[in-house]
């Protein structure tokens, strides 16, 4: 290879010179020469070794089948290596693939490093609009990557969809969704749905309904081949369930977190946000349902025609239901004494594919039909008082009237706030016990709507007084919920608001939190078995894999708004801010 002067470096590209140097290193290229092409069978029954994406499986579980690291040798788990990542918003999600593990930071800081020792074997530092602050509250933010054929790919902070060679870190493709003046943001990454790249957006009232799509490319070129929008316009199917608005009135349903798949019924299910100004009075009325926000959508992958949907509350508060879906084959029966609102149809111990899971910050659990999107059963976890009742038999959602704004001003108290409940922060599915586990907090507010007409400063059109659920001192819990039964198995609280969890065969749930400590629990009692302090917020999604036999365990830290939020209510935890991806696993 030819040597690199000084004067050489100075002009190279930051990514030529990246792939430059990964030539020189000797485990760069023993880890990539014979690299084996990822293919869509591969996505769809990956590798135990592998975690291919944001949530391992298509299904969004969350799960890892490693078992070495189990509950009796847990406690004998110690720090491999670490190392420091790039500034901003961090809240990122390892790729690992045949010992090479893949990792977006900030800003689209995207670097490859093996898995095994923590060396750089090359980066891609995307070049960035300046002005990208001027458009989007939080622009940093990037929380996971996709990997097809030979590339990794990406959807980047300046509305692109971008390809880099597996090997090099060499942009292939990349490919402008929309214009980022116009108000979408990608805070997270695609899946791939049979050779498809999936991807979703938030979307601020500047762009308009057109900003809020969700979009097809082809994974080899980056040619587009569908977009949805998930506002309902006016002339089409549900138009009128924003009254009269017209349609650049129709602001911010945004899909801004990771969609699900399902192979077989080539289903692509997504998650959709808040309207701005939530307050729907401040729209054309609290009596309308403006569609499709807070909903899941059940999306046809090769047209991203909508299938189905279902509505989960029509909000006035910013309680978003974008967050993850959980797709299970299981029996359904469940425990009326558990279980308030049941559609009477359901025959107890029929097996269904179904949808389940916490898709919003209300904290309900709901269990839809993955096929039709009937409403099977749902029920309340953390404290909530804005759903008042849910009809079994139809799914329509009551809304409490006492939480409702009728004009500017008014204060009404509501639990929870923003915060969740639920959040971006992922729970896990254990197929084994047949359970799911989230991640709650348990927040309530006196709120008031401000404005009628959306800033970046005031998206949503209110204020909020935030606060710890009354009679409770503990910000976080973690629920261990039968899919079958709907059933809490048992319930884990702590002070510090809890963050993402995994769960693996070894009878393990892994899970951080705003405090900075990192732990693993029994996943069948909720006790405590291991516990570090990392010193900064747990905000990266943990994952596990294993390389030459050898399980690890890894999870980053760093600066979130869901622990920035949640730590002003525990005022004495005063964790730093540093962002750091974390390794570990047992001895030799």
């Amino acid at each position: 290879m030819p040597m690199l002067t000084r004067a050489a470096i100075a002009v190279v590209p930051l990514g030529a010179l990246a792939s430059a140097l990964t030539a020189l290193v000797p485990t760069a290229l023993a880890q990539t020469a014979d690299f084996v092409p990822v293919t869509d069978e591969m996505l769809q029954n990956p590798d135990p070794a592998d975690w291919l994406m944001w949530r391992r499986t298509l299904d969004s579980w969350g799960h890892s089948p490693l078992d070495q690291i189990d509950t009796q040798n847990v406690a004998s788990l110690r720090l491999v290596w670490t190392r420091a990542l790039g500034p901003g918003m961090q809240e990122g999600t390892p790729l690992v693939y045949d010992g090479v593990m893949y990792f977006p930071n900030p800003s689209d800081l995207v670097q490859a490093i093996d898995a095994a020792t923590g060396d750089l074997l090359w980066e891609y530092r995307r070049s960035l609009p300046a002005d990208l602050g001027e458009y989007f509250p939080v622009p940093s933010i990037n929380r996971n990557l996709a990997i097809y054929a030979d590339t990794i790919i990406d959807t980047s902070a300046d509305d692109f969809v971008f390809a880099l060679d597996a090997r090099t870190g060499e942009l292939r493709w990349q490919t402008q969704i929309l214009d980022y003046r116009r108000g979408a943001q990608q805070t997270s990454g695609p899946i791939i749905a049979n050779g498809k790249i999936i991807s979703g957006r938030g979307c601020e009232p500047e762009g308009g309904p057109d900003a809020c799509v969700i979009t097809a490319h082809d994974a080899r070129t980056g040619e587009e081949l569908w977009r949805r929008r998930t506002i309902a316009a006016p002339g089409e199917p549900n138009g009128d369930s924003w009254g009269d608005l017209p349609d650049e009135d129709r602001w911010h349903v945004g899909s801004w977190l990771v969609p699900s798949y399902d192979p077989e019924l080539d289903l692509v299910y997504v998650g959709t946000s808040v309207t701005s100004p939530a307050p729907k009075f401040a729209l054309a009325g609290n009596d309308l349902k403006y569609l499709y926000h807070n909903s899941t959508l059940a999306l046809d992958a090769n047209t991203g025609e909508i299938v189905w949907y279902y509505q989960h509350i029509v909000d006035h508060w910013d309680l978003d239901h974008p967050f993850e879906r959980l797709l299970v084959d299981t029996v359904v029966a469940p425990d009326s004494r558990s279980v308030p609102w049941i559609n009477p149809r359901v025959r107890p111990g029929e097996r269904r594919k179904v949808v389940t899971g916490i898709p919003g910050k209300t904290g309900i659990v709901y269990t839809l039909d993955a096929a039709t999107g009937e409403f099977l059963w749902a029920r309340p976890t953390v404290e909530q008082n804005v759903v008042l009742d849910i009809d079994g038999a139809s799914g329509d959602v009551a809304v409490n009237p006492e939480t409702l704004f009728v004009e500017l001003g008014q204060e009404r108290f509501v639990c929870p706030t923003a915060l969740g409940g639920k959040n971006w922060p992922a729970g896990t599915y254990d197929p084994a016990a047949n359970v799911m586990y989230f991640p709650l907090q348990n927040t309530c507010m006196t709120v008031s709507p401000t404005t009628a007409r959306p800033t970046l400063e005031s998206l949503y059109g209110i204020r909020a007084d935030q606060r710890i659920t009354p009679n409770r001192t503990e910000v976080g819990s973690i629920y261990a919920i039968s899919v079958q039964t709907g059933e809490t198995l048992w319930r884990y609280d702590q002070r510090a608001a809890v963050l993402s969890l995994l769960s693996t065969a070894g009878g393990l749930i892994f899970g951080g939190d705003a405090n900075g400590r990192f732990r693993a629990l029994d996943a069948a009692s909720g006790d405590v078995l291991w516990e570090i302090n990392l010193g900064s917020p747990v905000s990266g999604y943990p994952v596990s894999f294993a390389v030459g036999g050898k399980q690890y365990v890894a999870v980053s830290t760093g600066s979130s708004l869901t622990a920035l939020g949640a730590n002003r209510l525990t005022p004495e935890l005063q964790p730093s801010s540093g962002n750091n991806l974390f390794v570990f696993a047992l001895p030799d």
